[in-house]
C-alpha cells in the first residue's frame, strides 16, 4: 500500500468514563463540519453505537481502532486508509486514557493508540467540585506517561464564570501544564440520552441536537488553538505491539478478478440493525462483494438476485413490533434460509432470525425465542474459533470479536454450535455459533480485520453456494 499524508489531528480523552468525552468530541467534529472542514473520525475500542454518531456527524464512517483486534501494523493502515481526503482528524478514547486490560500495561489504552499513531491527546475533564485540585489532576495524568503529549485540557461541567477563573488560575500558576483551552458549563439540553446499551442510535436522536452541541462548543472552545495544537514527532511512536506473533494474514484479501463478477450479498440496514464495523464491510467489498442495503422494517422484498445476506446488530428489539408486521419480508428470509442461502447473522440480526422476540413473531430460522432481560447478559472481548465448518471458513479458523447484550436465546441441543469460544485472557465460554443449513448466527460481534480471510471466504462460498443467487 503506498504511504498515505496523514492530516493533523487529535485524540479526545479524559481521566474516566463519563467525563463528557462523547458530547466534547461531537462538539468539536459539528463545528468544524461548519467551518467547511472535513473531519476523519475515529473511535478506540470496540463500541459501534459513537461511531454511528460520528459518521452522522461527519458525513463519512468512523472507524474502530482496537488493539485487541489488530495489531499496530493493521490498525495504523485503517487509520491511514480513514484519513484519505481529511483535513483534521479526531480520534475519541475510550474510558480514562490509560486505562486498558491489566493494570500494569497500557495495552488496550487510549494512550496506547495516541503513541501508535503519533496524536497528541485532548484531555477532558469533569471539573465539578474541583478548584485548585483540577491542576494537580492534569500534572499527574502529564506525567505518568512521559512519551504520551497531553497538549490541551478542557474542563467540562463548570458551575459559574467564578469556578472557571479558579481552574484557569490553578492550571497557569502551575509550571509545565498544557494550555486550558475551554470550560464547558453543565448544559442539560446537550446531553445524549442512553438506553440499555448505552447512548441512543444516531438515527433515534430527535431535532436539532448536533447543531445544539456545535453551539455549546464554538461558544466555550478555542477552536483555532485545537486546530493549531502540535504533532507528535513521527519518528517518536511508542506503545507495545499486542499481537507478537505473526499469522501470516494480510490485511487485504486479495480481489476476485477474471471471469468472475462481484457477488450481491444483501445487507440489513435501517434503524433496527445498525452496528456494523466498517472494516467488515470494506473487506467484503475488496473480497468482491457488492453491498446491497435493505431494510427488514419497511422493505416487503429483499433485494433482486441475492447470492447471501449479513444481517448486523442493532436494536431490534425496540422495532419488534414493527418487525414483526412485516411479515412478507420475515417470510422470504425464513423461506432463503430454508433454501440453503448463506447468511451471517450477529447479536440483533440473529435474533431476528430466532422465532420470537419477546412474543413478537420474528423469522423463525432458529427454533427458539429471544427474551429481554432487566440486566446485561454478556460483554466483552470474544475469542472465537471454528468447530466446524461454515460459511466463515473452515473448521480452525479464529477470529476475534466482542459481545454485548441484555437478551439471552435459549437453542435446542439439536441446533449445531460452530464456535468455541473463550474470554480476551483464555477463560473458556463454552459452544455458540448456531447454525441451520447455510445460515450462522451468533451474538458475537466480528471483527474481520482480526483474520481477513474470512470475508474472503464468506464471499467465496455465496458465489460457488450450488443454490444460485435468489430472485423474489
Amino acid at each position: 500500500m503506498a504511504a498515505l499524508t496523514e492530516p493533523p489531528g487529535l485524540l479526545i480523552a479524559a481521566p474516566s468514563s463519563g467525563s463528557g468525552k462523547t458530547s466534547l468530541t461531537l462538539g468539536l467534529m459539528a463545528s468544524l463540519r461548519r467551518r467547511g472542514i472535513a473531519v476523519a473520525p475515529f473511535k478506540v475500542g470496540p463500541d459501534y453505537i459513537d461511531p454511528g454518531h460520528h459518521a452522522a456527524v461527519c458525513g463519512r464512517p468512523s472507524h474502530n481502532l482496537d488493539s485487541w483486534f489488530c495489531n499496530k501494523s493493521q490498525l495504523r493502515t485503517i487509520y491511514q486508509r480513514g484519513c484519505a481526503g481529511a483535513e483534521f482528524v479526531i480520534v475519541e478514547g475510550v474510558m480514562g486514557l490509560f486505562d486498558g486490560v491489566s493494570g500494569e500495561s497500557e495495552e488496550g489504552s487510549s494512550a496506547q493508540i495516541a503513541k501508535w499513531l503519533g496524536l497528541p491527546v485532548l484531555l477532558v475533564v469533569d471539573a465539578r467540585a474541583q478548584a485548585r485540585s483540577f491542576a494537580a489532576l492534569v500534572k499527574g495524568f502529564c506525567e505518568f506517561d512521559p512519551q504520551l503529549k497531553i497538549a490541551g485540557v478542557i474542563a467540562n461541567r463548570v458551575g459559574s464564570e467564578r469556578h472557571q477563573q479558579l481552574l484557569r488560575e490553578a492550571l497557569e500558576s502551575t509550571p509545565g501544564l498544557p494550555p486550558l483551552l475551554g470550560c464547558l458549563p453543565r448544559c442539560e439540553d446537550i446531553v445524549l440520552p442512553e438506553r440499555h446499551l448505552g447512548l441512543v442510535a444516531a438515527d433515534d436522536l430527535q431535532g436539532d441536537h448536533t447543531e445544539k452541541l456545535a453551539d455549546w462548543a464554538e461558544e466555550h472552545l478555542d477552536i483555532e488553538m485545537l486546530l493549531s495544537l502540535p504533532p507528535l514527532s513521527k519518528g517518536g511512536r511508542g506503545g507495545l505491539v499486542l499481537h507478537e506473533e505473526t499469522t501470516g494474514i494480510p490485511l487485504d484479501p486479495p480481489l476476485i478478478t477474471g471471469e468472475d463478477k462481484k457477488v450481491r450479498i444483501g445487507i440489513a440496514r435501517d434503524r433496527a440493525f445498525c452496528f456494523y464495523y466498517p472494516e467488515n464491510l470494506r473487506l467484503l467489498e475488496a473480497a468482491g462483494a457488492e453491498l446491497i442495503e435493505f431494510s427488514p422494517l419497511t422493505d416487503e422484498q429483499l433485494p433482486k438476485n441475492l447470492a447471501g445476506l449479513y444481517l448486523g446488530g442493532g436494536y431490534p428489539e425496540l422495532h419488534a413490533g414493527q418487525l414483526a408486521k412485516n411479515a412478507l419480508l420475515r417470510e422470504q428470509i425464513r423461506q432463503s434460509a430454508e433454501n440453503g442461502l448463506p447468511i451471517y447473522a450477529e447479536c440483533g440480526g440473529f435474533m431476528y432470525l430466532c422465532q420470537t422476540i419477546d412474543k413478537y413473531r420474528m423469522c423463525g430460522v432458529f427454533p427458539a425465542q429471544a427474551q429481554m432481560l432487566s440486566r446485561r447478559k454478556a460483554l466483552g472481548y470474544r475469542q472465537l474459533k471454528l468447530t466446524e465448518d461454515t460459511p466463515l471458513g473452515p473448521i480452525g479458523s479464529q477470529v476475534r470479536g466482542h459481545e454485548f447484550h441484555y437478551s439471552e436465546v435459549e437453542m435446542p441441543e439439536s441446533i449445531e454450535r460452530c464456535y468455541s469460544l473463550s474470554r480476551r485472557g483464555g477463560e473458556a465460554l463454552g459452544t455458540e455459533g448456531y447454525r441451520y443449513k447455510n445460515c450462522l448466527g451468533s451474538y458475537v460481534h466480528l471483527h474481520f480485520a482480526s483474520n481477513p480471510q474470512l470475508a474472503k471466504y464468506f464471499v467465496g462460498f455465496c458465489r460457488h453456494n450450488n443454490i444460485g443467487p435468489q430472485d423474489f
